[in-house]
């Protein structure tokens, strides 16, 4: 039988633009912000991990009018850098935490869980970081779907997932979208106590929180508890996501040290410690006076 496909590409994947509907401050590193309004109808849920390209309007609206319809294709990537610095939108990835579906009293909406790094204050927050906590209802985005890293032609009744705390809408949304009957282990790391949010999940699927020590690598308690940890009968679907290291040495360890197929482990490195890549100053400029 051919290998499973590690990726699930959406029907289409146009511009998508969309607004602010509100915001709500989770804990003390999360921040959630409701879209929708605009062209939601466009949007199609998969569920899982479904994931796009969020452009934030930074340096105003007119950065998100003039954005390229293949923003993130070769070609459409490189004409979205040539828009102006101050103007160019900030692009980065994230998760669909949760799609509610229109009903006859409201129209769809779309949860993204926003991790909220560094300090505001400071200047050290990234862009979506500062973005998140002061953007308002009205203000308009662009999303371009991706699909899923999570693919569940590769198994679903058994599985085992692995992230630090930028996973966590993933790990959320693959288990909202799990069948009653699976089981497995989810392995969760965050920063502190108050970031362990809770999730929807099937009875057979245990969670193990992880609250990371300060000055602790993030990833590597998540890494140290998947090496030491008791793993369902194989075969399982494995899912290691987050920072860097954690996603590409939790599948070595499946694959090397487990005997896991490396067809059932799907992995992704979200961001890796000390590269993240800051605003260009004009558009740092114009969120604090935003702030």
């Amino acid at each position: 039988m051919a290998p499973v496909p590690r990726l699930v590409k959406p029907d289409t994947q146009g511009l998508v633009h969309l607004q602010v509907l509100r915001t709500e401050r989770l804990s003390p590193h999360w921040m959630r912000v409701t879209l929708g309004g605009g062209e939601i109808d466009r949007f199609r849920p998969m569920g899982y991990d479904q994931w796009f390209r969020l452009f934030l309007p930074l340096g105003g609206d007119e950065g998100l009018d003039r954005l390229p319809a293949k923003a993130n294709k070769m070609f459409g990537y490189l004409k979205y850098l040539r828009i102006p610095d101050g103007v160019r939108p900030v692009m980065r990835n994230y998760t669909v935490r949760a799609y509610r579906p229109a009903t006859a009293d409201a129209a769809a909406e779309i949860d993204v869980d926003f991790v909220l790094h560094g300090s505001a204050a400071d200047g050290t927050a990234g862009p979506a970081s500062r973005w998140a906590e002061s953007c308002r209802a009205g203000e308009s985005v662009v999303i371009i779907d991706e699909g899923l890293t999570f693919n569940p032609d590769r198994g679903t009744d058994r599985v085992v997932l692995v992230a630090d705390e930028t996973g966590l809408p993933a790990v959320a949304g693959i288990c909202a979208s799990l069948p009653a009957h699976a089981t497995g282990l989810a392995i969760v790391e965050v920063p502190s106590s108050e970031d362990a949010l809770d999730f929807s999940r099937p009875d057979g699927l245990t969670v193990q929180w992880i609250v990371r020590d300060h000055g602790v690598a993030p990833g590597a308690l998540a890494l140290q508890a998947l090496q030491q940890a008791t793993l369902p009968d194989a075969p399982f679907h494995a899912y290691t996501v987050g920072e860097q290291a954690l996603a590409t040495e939790g599948r070595r360890h499946l694959v090397g040290g487990r005997g896991v197929s490396k067809d059932h482990v799907s992995f992704c490195g979200y961001w890796r410690i000390g590269t993240a890549s800051p605003a260009p100053k004009s558009q740092r400029a114009t969120a604090e006076a935003h702030s």
